[in-house]
């Protein structure tokens, strides 16, 4: 099984973007974890990674002994909300466990996509900066496509950072203000 280190960079960048997306100019540093049900993907789509450039911050696990899904979860999504890495991808059983635990981080909007285009619409309308995927729904086959896409995807900004900006407000407990 491939393994990668806490801290991986490689040279090369993602070849094939398609004409809907952005290209990115430069790596992106991804905190990248699982829990035991999705330790296989996660060491399956790990390479396809670090071969496109990106530098990889492995958060755990190591293995398919059983751990609790919100340690690698918390790791990850604190990473991403304080700058220490761009995006995470984290993968549990069916996705859902680590999105909910990720979305308790102040500063981190997680999006379980089940398919490339939930992953781009999450980034270009909600800003989303952690990818969540289920490890016994998609094989390396499937998910690749969905991490190749969330990663190239710009945030398109204009009404969308409005709502993102409301997002904001409302972790920090704000009260919202209907169409402003």
């Amino acid at each position: 099984m491939w393994a990668i280190s806490r801290s991986v960079a490689v040279e090369a960048l993602p070849a094939s973007v398609s004409s809907t997306r952005s290209r990115r100019l430069a790596e992106v540093r991804i905190a990248i974890g699982s829990d035991h049900a999705g330790y296989e993907l996660k060491e399956a789509v790990a390479p396809s990674l670090a071969a496109a450039g990106h530098e990889l911050i492995d958060v755990g696990t190591d293995s398919t002994e059983s751990v609790d899904y919100p340690d690698p979860a918390v790791r990850a999504a604190r990473m991403v909300a304080e700058g220490a890495a761009d995006r995470g991808v984290i993968v549990c059983g069916s996705g859902v466990g680590v999105a909910i635990v990720a979305n308790k981080v102040d500063g981190v909007r997680a999006v379980n996509a089940h398919d490339a285009e939930e992953a781009e619409m999450s980034r270009r309308h909600n800003d989303a900066n952690v990818l969540t995927l289920g490890g016994r729904r998609l094989d390396a086959e499937a998910a690749d496509p969905i991490v190749e896409t969330f990663l190239g995807t710009e945030f398109e900004g204009g009404r969308h950072a409005r709502r993102v900006e409301k997002i904001a407000a409302v972790e920090s407990g704000a009260e919202l203000l209907e169409n402003r």
